[in-house]
């Protein structure tokens, strides 16, 4: 494990030691999770996310105020225009003058957006600092108090560079101000954000609205519409999609584009395609074409998951030989080259056609990828999902064998927090985005996630994907995971304690294999485990004084969902996770009876046992609660800090021995 990963893993679950004299760190209400540093202060660096690569504090705050005055170049596209406009009303500005040029004495504040091709731009610009972002997609945000007003720029290196400016800017500007600064930021990776690629139940068409304007906020730029379970995707891939779907389509696509979201349509023709036969290659073409017309523009045929060692038809073995692994890359190279050539012909600036190999993991020499290496065009995109289907670290000598493997960088589809696979059954995967190594950006082309079939609930794991992708140099996982939290809280600091808590419960990250790759309920487990301790090796008071403090976490623990659920909260979330915060409440109330029969054992009292009993019972009913039906591949029955509360409450009724 990369240390400095190691070390944040550690810091997201420590908690002051539990001495003879000492208490629990307020667990009674989750204090542990509160992260003061992520508060914005005008004495100390506002906090931002995703991280930007250079952030210089300057003297002063710059109230917005009731009105500003916009300075706004041609450059700036209509998307970046209705965003200022949001933040600025969000922000309590009721007034916005529009100016050509600015004065030469500032009598109010000036905000000036445009790229870097605008001369009048870069003038105002200079004016506060000497820096600019050069970088694609990079951006300058400068502010200063200047004569008896003040001026804010948001410059972009391009277009894109400018939309992230504001998107900076709308952090920023939450709370009616922002302080004289000056902050130099662009992308560490060119594609970041996320595929919609797992199994079972697709998301709606209204949940990827809603998904794609999350990724806006957090400066993703992709979203692969790759859905397992689209028939028109899959098994009737040849069959053009009903005009329903295809205005749906249309609007996501504008949808997209409008938030700087690169739309990208993938079929997924492996199952029956014939890879010789020129009607399918048409076939492909034509369906292109139509959401071509649709504004999409960007395409990806994937390739996963089937079966390569067997022809669909007759006229591939004529073709390429019998079948076999390397027989199969040589036929897979043959169709994928055609289609990107026909991308190229028909829109010369298009993105180059993305696939997804059938052997998509590890980095292993085998005939299958060193035929595709040689026989794909090299400006063909390769995604690979790591060391594993579901890799439980990625190291930078991983990426650079799997760029040897491939004869070219690839495109990282983390399955990270996709549950869709029979390890993840009755979870929510809501751990931190951990166990990639800093500097992963110079040897990937990209990174997306590869969400749950929960849209909002994924947002959690998305956010620090995103932001890893952005920034991996300056990546901190804890604090991110935190800020996701607070934003999905509405920035509402007993909420976001309530979700933090919550998430512990789903912390547990799973492999295919037996062995996770992160831990279940960290933060309970710490409480749970000095608990334990202290019932073995203190005596009566001591005792009884961490029996008092556990009750008082385990009253708290069962009002989580409920705060949750009264909280500002995206209600996708709370349907979504509704059967985890039900038995949640359960294992609260079985946990505060495991107190109540550890205070009585402690006081010699002979009905602990009714408490005990009683403990059993809620847990029961807690474990009975079922998934919800036709929402995730696999069902099942929920889990809740699985191996954490159930062995504390079942090893409790022994814990203490006189």
């Amino acid at each position: 494990m990369n240390k400095n990963l190691k070390r944040l893993l550690l810091a997201a679950v420590t908690i002051p030691f539990l001495g003879a004299s000492t208490t629990f760190a307020q667990s009674s209400k989750a204090q542990h999770f509160t992260d003061n540093s992520i508060s914005q202060k005008v004495s100390t660096m506002p906090a931002i996310f995703p991280a930007p690569v250079y952030m210089e504090l300057g003297k002063g705050n710059i109230l917005l105020g009731k009105s500003v005055v916009l300075v706004s170049s041609s450059t700036v596209d209509a998307g970046t225009s209705a965003l200022v406009a949001q933040i600025l009303k969000g922000a309590g500005v009721q007034s916005v003058k529009a100016a050509k040029k600015l004065p030469k004495k500032l009598d109010a504040t000036y905000i000036v957006l445009g790229t870097q091709q605008d001369s009048q731009v870069l003038d105002a610009l200079k004016q506060i600092t000497s820096t600019t972002d050069t970088a694609a997609s990079g951006y300058t945000l400068a502010s200063k108090q200047m004569d008896a007003g003040a001026l804010i720029t948001l410059v972009g290196k391009d277009v894109n560079g400018l939309y992230y400016a504001a998107q900076t800017f709308r952090q920023l500007a939450q709370r009616g101000s922002i302080p004289a600064l000056v902050i130099n930021d662009h992308p560490a990776l060119p594609i970041r954000g996320t595929i919609e690629g797992f199994y079972g139940k697709p998301w709606s068409m209204e949940e990827r609205e809603k998904h794609i304007n999350f990724l806006a906020t957090v400066k993703a730029n992709t979203f692969i519409y790759s859905p397992k379970d689209d028939p028109y995707a899959r098994d009737r891939w040849r069959e053009p999609y009903p005009a329903a779907t295809l205005k749906e389509l249309e609007k996501l696509a504008a949808i997209s584009k409008n938030n700087h979201i690169n739309f990208v349509y993938a079929i997924s023709p492996g199952p029956t395609v014939c890879f010789s036969d020129p009607n399918d290659l048409q076939a492909l073409l034509n369906k292109f074409e139509v959401l071509r017309g649709l504004g999409i523009r960007s395409f990806y045929v994937a390739l996963d998951d089937i079966e390569y060692k067997e022809w669909n038809c007759e006229l591939d073995s004529i073709t390429f030989g019998p079948s076999g692994a390397e027989a199969a890359a040589r036929a897979q190279a043959h169709l994928l080259n055609a289609v990107q050539a026909d991308i190229k012909k028909v829109d010369p600036t298009a993105p180059p056609l993305i696939m997804v190999p059938t052997e998509y993991y590890d980095a292993k020499e085998t005939p299958y990828k060193e035929a595709l290496r040689k026989h794909l065009d090299s400006t063909i995109v390769v995604q690979w999902t790591g060391t594993d289907v579901v890799p439980p670290s990625i190291s930078i000598s991983d990426a650079r064998n799997a760029t040897k493997a491939f004869g070219r960088k690839t495109f990282l589809w983390d399955n990270y927090p996709v549950n869709d696979y029979g390890e993840s059954a009755g979870r929510l995967l809501l751990a931190p985005y951990l166990q990639r190594e800093a500097g992963l950006s110079q040897e990937l082309t990209g990174i997306v996630s590869n969400p749950m079939n929960q849209e909002v609930a994924s947002r959690v794991a998305v956010t620090g994907i995103v932001a890893f992708a952005w920034n991996d140099k300056d990546y901190d996982a804890d604090r991110t995971w935190k800020f996701a939290a607070r934003e999905l809280a509405g920035w509402n600091s007993e909420v976001s304690e309530a979700l933090l808590t919550f998430f512990d419960t789903q912390h547990l990250a799973p492999t295919f294999g037996t062995h996770p790759w992160q831990p279940q309920a960290p933060y309970l487990k710490s409480i749970l485990d000095k608990v334990e301790d202290r019932m073995a090796n203190g005596d009566a008071p001591s005792r009884q004084q961490a029996i008092t403090q556990l009750a008082e976490h385990a009253a708290y623990f069962t009002q989580v969902p409920e705060i949750i659920r009264s909280g500002n909260v995206d209600q996708g979330f709370i349907t979504e996770a509704q059967p985890w915060l039900d038995a949640m409440v359960l294992w609260g109330k079985a946990l505060s009876s495991t107190a109540a029969g550890l205070a009585a054992t402690n006081q010699g009292d002979s009905s602990a046992n009714v408490h005990f009993d009683q403990a059993k019972k809620y847990a029961a009913e807690a474990e009975a609660i079922q998934s919800t039906p036709g929402a995730t591949r696999v069902e099942g029955p929920v889990k809740v800090a699985d191996g954490v509360l159930d062995r504390f409450i079942t090893k409790a009724p022994n814990l203490i021995r006189f």
